[in-house]
């Protein structure tokens, strides 16, 4: 009966904390102290852990136990302690050595009767015990092909207490007990919609393109059944396939939120997420009373977010998309701490152009409810969007057109003309021109020649374009000036970026 001290891993949003776990038993009356700003979940963790050892057969007498989580002002949420406490009570008990399990780390939840079970954001934990000098972390067998996703960490699959010990007895003997890893799960091929589905609708199809090369954002006004869904479906199936610290950061999310591919490998598509129009505040932007959770915004990290029938949203829930589409976070304030949330992603809106959507043909609507429709979309949202189009409802005359370019296609123009954007902004590290200041582009070398601005100098005299507006547009201009292969935009490129932004028919800030 002595001290032992392990690792543990607990989460902060979607990042991991390296925690120490010492465990120490002591004569007096039986009770267990835990310090550490442990939450519910956490504190429970002996009342499973004892029972646990007893059933494999690893006797835990009555002590006064005191477990203490390091550091001690760092936040302990869910169950994923509960294989350390284990461990370090075991090796207090010299059920196994206690040199031994000083330098592992353990995640996973404790059953009853010994099982060790997985918890969610496995993947962002094993990071964290990399970044903290970890080198070997036990987690449980169906969470061991997430944790092996990560490079530098050893990674030791448990299923009971009992190969837990049979583990760290042969580590302290000098041998590596190999565990099996279980079989890989095949991994199943995703149906993408592709953009040659779509009928008609040459001007959305290139709005489409444009937002897909450059990363804007785009808004979709038109009557039901105009396509503006399956445009927005189709926009994923445009973009590049996610790679390194990207497909990383997106599977680390998906991992926190338990919905990983049951193939448990790197996320590799940009996601898709379409949240409904009654979803709150926390379920959009993210949130929670003690564990802080991701929200739509951040699922939809290096991909899309759709809002659908956008303008039904609740307020509070539009207005809170600000702070991610300037700074690319979330950032959720607690008394005692601040959590940030990565949510860099293309806003795709949709919506009708009146309540009934029959504005243009047989509207039901009072004028008063029809003019204010739109403005429930506030004009510091609007200004944020790039890309504003009036979709037309798809003609009899659309349906005999041969078949649109299909997204392979299309995609490696945008493949293309996103590789000219990363090689010129390289050096000041940016990838995307939607990632540009605009301050940047009104400068030399950057700045559009006089005639260039005129345009949009025009439209800022006329009060129809804002500053912000006008940065935004600019960036626009680029990516047309990259899809057509040019080095720097022009006069037709910039009014074109001007027309997609304040189209007839929309009404924008």
């Amino acid at each position: 009966m002595g001290l032992a001290r392990t690792h543990a891993v607990t989460l902060s949003g979607v990042e991991g904390r390296l925690v120490t776990v010492e465990a120490q038993g002591a004569d007096g009356l039986p009770a267990t102290v835990m310090t550490g700003l442990a939450d519910n979940a956490c504190r429970q963790a002996p009342d499973r852990v004892r029972p646990a050892l007893r059933n494999c057969g690893m006797a835990v007498p009555p002590r006064r136990w005191t477990i203490n989580l390091s550091p001690a002002g760092v936040p302990k949420t869910g169950s994923g302690l509960d294989l350390a406490i284990a461990v370090a009570m075991m090796a207090a008990e010299d059920h196994v050595p206690a040199a031994a399990v000083s330098g592992v780390a353990q995640i996973g939840e404790v059953g009853l009767a010994g099982d060790v079970r997985p918890v969610p954001g496995v993947l962002p934990m094993v990071v964290a015990a990399a970044a903290g000098g970890v080198t070997e972390v036990l987690v449980a067998a169906d969470a061991a092909r997430e944790a092996d996703l990560v490079d530098g960490v050893r990674v030791h699959p448990v299923r009971s207490l009992g190969e837990v010990r049979s583990f760290f007895r042969a580590r302290a003997e000098g041998v590596c007990l190999d565990l099996d890893m279980p079989p890989p799960v095949p991994r199943a091929a995703l149906a993408v919609p592709d953009l040659g589905d779509v009928v008609g609708q040459a001007v959305a199809r290139q709005a489409l393109e444009i937002a897909a090369a450059g990363g804007h954002h785009l808004l979709l006004v038109g009557p039901p059944g105009a396509g503006k869904t399956m445009l927005a479906e189709r926009l994923p199936g445009l973009l590049p396939e996610l790679g390194g610290e990207d497909a990383l950061a997106v599977t680390a999310i998906h991992s926190v939120l338990g919905a990983l591919p049951v193939d448990d490998r790197l996320v590799s598509r940009p996601p898709f997420v379409a949240p409904h129009h009654t979803a709150s505040t926390a379920a959009v932007i993210g949130g929670g009373s003690r564990a802080v959770h991701p929200g739509a915004v951040s699922r939809a990290h290096h991909g899309v977010l759709f809002l659908d029938e956008a303008p039904e949203f609740r307020r509070d829930v539009l207005d809170g998309l600000r702070q991610p589409l300037e700074s690319g976070e979330v950032v959720i304030a607690r008394a005692d701490r601040h959590v940030r949330l990565p949510a860099r992603f293309q806003l795709v809106l949709a919506a009708n152009p009146c309540p009934c959507g029959s504005a243009g043909g047989q509207c039901l609507c009072p004028p008063f409810r029809r003019n204010g429709y739109l403005g429930r979309l506030s004009g510091p949202l609007l200004d944020r969007v790039d890309l504003k189009l009036a979709v037309s409802a798809v003609t009899r005359g659309d349906l005999t057109l041969p078949p649109g370019e299909p997204s392979s296609v299309v995609a490696a123009r945008v493949a293309s003309a996103r590789g000219q954007q990363g090689e010129r902004w390289r050096d000041l590290g940016y990838r995307l021109n939607s990632q540009v200041p605009g301050a940047l582009l009104r400068e030399d070398p950057w700045r559009p020649s006089a005639r260039e601005r005129r345009p949009l100098e025009l439209a800022m005299d006329r009060g129809t374009l804002t500053l912000r507006g006008l940065d935004r547009a600019l960036r626009v201009a680029w990516t047309l000036a990259d899809l057509r292969g040019a080095q720097r935009p022009g006069l037709d490129d910039v009014t074109l970026a001007l027309d997609l932004r304040t189209p007839t028919g929309v009404k924008v800030a």
